[in-house]
């Protein structure tokens, strides 16, 4: 993952179809001190690709070996049949398997479908590739199933696609080695998965820095707000609700008996 200790950087396997130029982009908003480095690798490959270190995670094709592997589903593919545009079936938007039965379905070595039994007539021999068996429907020797991110990778003006809806599909996933868990690899999660740069798993997030000073005091109450403290009336004389007496409160004064005690 690191050239060195002072240089990190991190490699991102893909498959054909995958398009990670998004999450790339996030990548270098976020993380512009560490290079990203894509790498291309057929299907067949992106498995001995993580398993040697040539690549820390990837985004591959499910099925994943999750005793080695842990993988993070991020979306299904739709499902296409690829056809010459003066195909038949093009009159139709969308088509079910039991409408290839009469065609001759080719099924590259590289198929990603994983089927139990294509549908159609077989073709002589084996595609080694879905570009060769582009080629072929391109020349009307059959049709091609494929995930639909194939079909617009291999565009080709003389043809078109359409869905097949009770077709096997394709599903892509985050994938990396179930024992390098890295802090980069972490990141790389947080930006598929559509976390902010603020989420707590972030690498990137900036910490609060510390608040500068002490804390601030309560202030203390002034002299005569308190009970006890002394305070001025506006005469100026001194007095207050406690602390010395006020006048007429206790012997003589106006509030008083009016007469002086007579002494024994």
């Amino acid at each position: 993952m690191t050239d060195s200790a002072d240089s990190p950087s991190f490699r991102l396997a893909y498959v054909p179809g995958v398009t990670p130029a998004k999450w790339v982009r996030v990548w270098q908003e976020r993380l512009p001190d560490v290079p990203l480095t894509l790498l291309q690798v057929p299907p067949a490959e992106a498995s001995d690709v993580l398993r040697d270190g040539r690549a820390d995670a990837g985004l591959v094709r499910l099925p994943v070996d999750r005793t080695v592997f842990s993988a993070i589903p991020l979306y299904t593919e739709t499902t296409v049949v690829v056809v010459p545009k003066d195909h038949v079936i093009t009159a139709a938007d969308e088509i079910g398997l039991d409408d290839l039965a009469d065609e001759v379905v080719l099924h590259p070595l590289d198929d990603v479908l994983g089927w139990d039994r294509p549908p159609g007539e077989p073709a002589f021999e084996r595609p080694a590739t879905t570009a060769d068996a582009i080629e072929l429907v391109a020349a009307n020797i059959g049709v091609l199933v494929v995930p639909q991110s194939l079909a617009r990778l291999h565009h080709r003006r003389d043809l078109t696609y359409r869905t097949v809806v009770d077709a096997p599909q394709s599903g892509v996933a985050l994938s990396w080695p179930e024992e390098e868990t890295t802090d980069l690899v972490e990141e790389f999660i947080g930006i598929v998965r559509g976390r902010t740069v603020n989420s707590t798993r972030g690498r990137a997030r900036q910490q609060p820095e510390p608040k500068t000073g002490t804390k601030r005091e309560p202030r203390k109450p002034t002299a005569g707000r308190a009970t006890g403290g002394a305070t001025k009336d506006r005469s100026g004389a001194a007095g207050g609700r406690s602390g010395g007496t006020a006048k007429g409160r206790s012997g003589g004064g106006k509030r008083g008996t009016g007469k002086p005690r007579r002494r024994s």
